[in-house]
């Protein structure tokens, strides 16, 4: 699908949809669980659909290993693959995108220390063999999914287990999610703050009735249409969240400011192409986005994809090995077609760019906001935007 939209601003009251980081963690907690859970506020995106069928898959019984469709979604391969293991005895995972091409390398490494088997060939990933209790090592450097999978997996064992980083932990506020989707289905997980994490074994999931909150990574792109002028009141945000990305705000307010500005998104990657939107246009003034390595294997490459779409729009983005210098304009001069690059958050990106652009702009493959707000389009519409669609 192409959206085409004619610039102009947003004004209105938008309620992000709910959180897809949260939801995954309580949907995997909530199968793992004894008994009957109820998780209420579910938004059934593409990535959120995939948990829900490769948890179905791990829990129906059968022989052999069970078939895993992760569909694009990082998050449901990479929780999973220890669970799998700790449930089935592994699994046979499948994706698509760019899914199968993410690294996992660091449960690789314990595979092979552990005596797992593992056969990634032809876009399929075959995992075979049992978790057992003792020492986990992996970097907190590459993704803190490889920490939440086990974090999930650990306490179904039959004793203790350590899992040691090797490298300080970034998105550690991805951590906290999963530490307190953890603790309100009844399973502790102690971290030290540092390197450290102790999990007892023979822990039992508990059923839980909870709500999704809403979702601050989606909301940032709303922080951003705010920050280029738009009039919107952005409703049901937990001001308590765990959730590491409501590190928009004080980002957001930093680029209200006069001056050279430097974010740090080790913490908050995702946050990058809607910050990437806000510095494009901020008139005459630079911003660096750094420590942004990881954003290379995300859906697209992002630091790449970040670049080409708003210097196509007319932006000035300089791209480098881990980082994007972004010199500021007080619009762009639009009138392009541009590639969502099958990347949601590229796509939203562009859709809030080009309402400080002075031309239409197109955006192909824009159906690729399925994978975590599949409304967004409908959204844009309600405060005002002007689009149209083309199949």
């Amino acid at each position: 699908m192409n959206v085409t939209i004619t610039p102009g601003p947003l004004a209105g009251t938008i309620t992000p949809p709910p959180s897809k980081s949260q939801a995954h963690r309580l949907l995997i907690a909530a199968a793992l669980g004894t008994g009957e859970s109820r998780i209420e506020n579910l938004a059934h995106s593409q990535d959120i659909d995939a948990t829900l069928r490769c948890m179905a898959a791990l829990k129906t019984p059968g022989d052999g290993l069970p078939e895993l469709d992760c569909g694009e979604s990082g998050s449901t391969l990479r929780f999973l693959i220890p669970v799998a293991l700790a449930l089935r005895g592994g699994g046979r995972f499948t994706g698509h995108g760019r899914l199968m091409e993410r690294p996992q390398e660091p449960y690789f490494a314990i595979f092979r220390e552990k005596g797992i088997s593992y056969e990634q060939k032809d876009g399929t990933l075959t995992v075979e063999g049992r978790l057992t209790t003792g020492d986990y090592t992996l970097p907190g450097d590459v993704s803190s999914q490889f920490v939440t999978g086990l974090l999930y997996a650990l306490p179904l064992l039959d004793g203790d287990s350590r899992i040691l980083l090797t490298t300080p932990l970034e998105s550690r506020g991805y951590i906290d999610m999963t530490l307190d989707a953890l603790e309100q289905f009844g399973v502790q997980a102690e971290y030290d703050g540092e390197r450290t994490f102790r999990v007892p074994g023979n822990q039992t999931y508990q059923a839980r009735d909870l709500t999704i909150e809403a979702d601050w990574s989606n909301a940032a792109f709303w922080y951003a249409a705010v920050s280029l002028g738009c009039d919107l009141e952005i409703q049901g945000l937990n001001a308590f969240s765990t959730q590491g990305d409501m590190r928009i705000v004080p980002y957001y307010m930093k680029l209200q400011g006069k001056g050279p500005v430097e974010l740090d998104v080790s913490q908050c990657p995702d946050l990058v192409p809607p910050l990437a939107a806000m510095a494009a246009l901020r008139g005459g003034e630079t911003t660096s986005i750094v420590n942004a390595a990881r954003l290379r294997i995300k859906e697209s490459d992002r630091l790449a994809t970040v670049t080409e779409v708003l210097n196509a729009l007319g932006g000035q983005v300089e791209e480098f090995q881990d980082h994007l210098v972004i010199y500021g304009k007080e619009r762009l001069a639009g009138g392009v077609t541009v590639s969502g690059h099958n990347d949601h958050r590229i796509a939203m990106m562009a859709a809030i760019a080009a309402i400080r652009c002075e031309n239409p702009v197109t955006i192909t493959g824009a159906e690729c906001v399925q994978k975590s707000y599949p409304k967004f389009w409908e959204d844009y519409r309600s405060l005002g935007g002007t689009l149209t669609c083309d199949t």
